[in-house]
């Protein structure tokens, strides 16, 4: 029985970012809704600008988002294993060297435009004797090597964009290996997708120009052909790109926002598709009937405006027994944490702004306001009920302040709401004042009389 499996390919070269993140999720939902296992891949071969730090920060972005990675494979440690497959293609004629220079190449490409032609490489390297290739290396100079393309049309049914073709003759022979001997994307890929078997690749529309030289490659080595989807790319607000340089928000930067894991899933797996964003707690509601097919081909505009009103919505849904260990760590616990909780999570952004109500609820001191209308004060103290208090303790508290005063709305609750709390919104005061409890509204009213 096949196994499905996918895998999520970054490079250690800077944090992931939101556009990166989308590709991990993208994948991590297919994978659970074909019930397959994801795979992370470190595409380090790059080693002068692979970092291991960026490798840590991978973890940790996939640690934080909860996503379960059924094996981890790094390239640089299958270099020989990479070297091994080249020679084979250069055995069978398919991998060939070349030796001109960036400029005898910007040359030819030019007098190919001039002539209203394509510029596509003319393989005149494949023409070069023995004698002539070992005077270039006498001379110090060291070839690279172009895969030698079958010019022939790849087709293929994309899991997002359907059928999808491309003619092999429109373009140059891909460059496979550099002259220093490192290898580009192209070879560890395929060779990568073979030994792990892998099933299924979903990436970005723009590696689809490098899909028909890929399977190739994969026909070359007598490989399966894993299915290829290629999704729109998401782009920042005002439409340009998203990339690690062009400072695109980073993982690290939404967990900073106290944007939730979840939240995050939620907006990457549904943005730039026909289905609504909606507020799930977990992923499981996204798998139910998850449809490649629902990919826009349009870009997907992020908003963090957006992701931050989805990150509410879900905070106000979050049980208390999932937010306790967090909660915990902002020193919110004991046998009131749950009532608090359950009173402040429709008024707070993000678990982190639970703290600031903590405290308020706490024995610190609420701040002196003179603009506070001490009518409503002196009347809401002389008319405070005692105890015990209870939900309808509220209503009917104002209610006789409201008689006394003849005062309604905002210039009623208004005062009592900063007196109470030193803020001018918040959650329910009917609710509130019963995690204060008499003793300390008496004496914050004490504190404006």
């Amino acid at each position: 029985m096949t196994i499905n499996k996918l895998r999520f390919a970054p490079s250690p070269t800077g944090n992931l970012h939101i556009g990166n993140a989308r590709t991990l999720i993208l994948n991590y939902i297919y994978s659970k809704a074909i019930d397959g296992k994801l795979i992370l891949r470190i595409d380090d071969t790059d080693t002068e600008r692979s970092e291991e730090k960026y490798y840590q920060s991978i973890l940790n972005d996939i640690d934080w988002l909860e996503i379960d990675i059924f094996d981890i494979k790094r390239q640089s440690e299958k270099t020989e294993k990479y070297q091994d497959i080249a020679n084979r293609l250069i055995e069978q004629g398919k991998l060939y060297p070349c030796f001109e220079t960036d400029e005898e190449l910007n040359r030819a490409r030019k007098l190919s435009l001039s002539r209203g032609q394509p510029p596509i490489y003319d393989r005149s390297a494949l023409n070069l004797t023995e004698e002539q290739k070992n005077e270039y290396k006498s001379n110090g100079i060291n070839p690279y090597w172009r895969f030698k393309l079958d010019r022939e049309v790849v087709e293929w049914k994309d899991l997002i964009r359907d059928r999808q073709t491309i003619d092999c003759g429109s373009f140059s022979d891909p460059v496979l290996i550099r002259a220093d001997g490192t290898f580009l994307y192209t070879l560890p890929s395929v060779v990568d997708d073979i030994d792990l078997e892998i099933t299924h690749i979903l990436r970005g529309e723009d590696h689809v120009s490098n899909t028909a030289t890929q399977i190739q490659l994969f026909k070359t080595l007598n490989a399966s052909i894993p299915d290829f989807g290629h999704h729109s790319l998401m782009v920042q607000k005002d439409g340009s790109r998203m990339s690690k340089r062009s400072g695109s928000l980073s993982l690290g930067e939404v967990r900073e926002r106290g944007i939730e894991p979840i939240t995050l899933i939620n907006y990457c797996a549904r943005i730039g598709t026909s289905d609504a964003v909606e507020a799930f707690q977990t992923t499981d509601e996204l798998v139910k009937n998850y449809d490649l097919s629902k990919i826009s081909r349009s870009p997907a505009r992020f908003s963090v405006e957006e992701l931050e009103v989805l990150n509410k919505k879900i905070i106000q849904n979050i049980p208390f027994e999932r937010a306790s260990d967090r909660l915990a760590q902002d020193g919110i616990k004991g046998e009131n944490a749950e009532k608090f909780w359950n009173v402040i999570r429709t008024n707070i952004n993000n678990i982190h702004e639970a703290k600031k109500w903590w405290d308020i609820v706490g024995d610190n001191p609420i701040g002196n306001n003179e603009s506070v209308n001490k009518v409503v004060i002196t009347a809401a103290k002389e008319l405070l009920p005692e105890d015990p208090w209870n939900e309808n303790t509220w209503s009917e508290w104002t209610g006789k302040v409201s008689n006394r005063t003849s005062l309604k709305g905002k210039e009623l609750y208004l005062p009592l709401r900063i007196v109470l709390t030193g803020e001018t919104s918040g959650p329910e005061l009917a609710t509130f004042i019963l995690l204060l409890g008499k003793d300390k509204v008496q004496k914050r009213l004490d504190n404006y009389i």
